[in-house]
């Protein structure tokens, strides 16, 4: 929690200032001092209290101590949207224990919303217990699409089949493609979201918090998501849908449709 907000507090330094991006992998992942001013602050205060775990972030990449838990970091997660100073963006902890997530807490610096689940345990928004509408219909719903950058047109095409089919299906379309989307998934504003190009850290905890609140995230296949502790799992990217169980079935059907 105290290292959720410090880095929070330390994110609203830099906020809506101007900020020097640098270009990594792709025109749409970048990163800021921002981002690696919160990464060590985070680090520094997990390797403090838990000097033995294993750490694996965006961008510090892993560290291996040989160690059955690991704590995956997003210092920053919706660099893109704190760069043109738009307030979606927060920071994501999950700690898990060999290769599943146990524990993971979500903070949105702008409203001071903290979220937090433990496996078997349900999901807390600002210490409040909450859940997820388990009833709500896809034409009912605010669904977030998300996609990013990709030279692999097929894949892209096939996803974009796929917002057709959810725009005629669903109330309308929102997008910040970040963290908030999950989150408001969890919370039952939006009725699920799909997300074709993802990370562990951006995910892992987001989707036990999901699943705390009484939701589900499958791939884009429909297929339970396994993560493998390694370095090679920093490369990896998992498309996914999550919402209630029957928008996620909805959303699987009509994806199916397509590839």
């Amino acid at each position: 929690m105290l290292a959720l907000r410090d880095a929070g507090a330390l994110l609203l330094g830099y906020f809506d200032k101007p900020v020097d991006a640098i270009q990594k992998e792709s025109q749409s992942s970048i990163v800021t001092d921002a981002d690696l001013g919160s990464e060590k602050l985070i680090v520094g205060i997990i390797r403090s209290e838990y000097p033995s775990h294993n750490i694996l972030s965006e961008e510090c990449g892993f560290i291996d101590n040989k160690s059955e838990y690991t704590w995956i970091i997003d210092p920053l997660d919706g660099t893109s949207n704190f760069v043109s100073g738009i307030p979606w963006f927060g920071v994501l902890i999950t700690l898990f224990r060999r290769n599943l997530p146990e524990m993971a807490g979500a903070y949105l610096p702008i409203c001071e919303d903290l979220y937090f689940a433990e496996k078997g345990k349900g999901a807390l928004k600002n210490d409040n217990p909450f859940s997820l509408p388990a009833d709500k219909a896809l034409k009912d719903s605010l669904f977030a699409f998300c996609v990013d950058y990709t030279e692999d047109q097929d894949f892209l095409n096939r996803g974009l089949e796929t917002y057709k089919s959810i725009v005629r299906q669903s109330r309308n379309i929102r997008s910040t493609n970040s963290l908030v989307d999950f989150l408001y998934v969890a919370e039952g504003k939006f009725g699920g979201v799909m997300n074709l190009f993802t990370k562990v850290w951006d995910i892992s905890g987001l989707g036990l918090i999901i699943s705390e609140a009484g939701g589900v995230m499958k791939n884009i296949n429909g297929n339970d998501i396994h993560f493998s502790i390694s370095k090679e799992l920093i490369e990896e990217n998992f498309p996914v849908v999550a919402g209630n169980k029957k928008i996620v079935e909805q959303i699987l059907s009509i994806n199916s449709l397509m590839i």
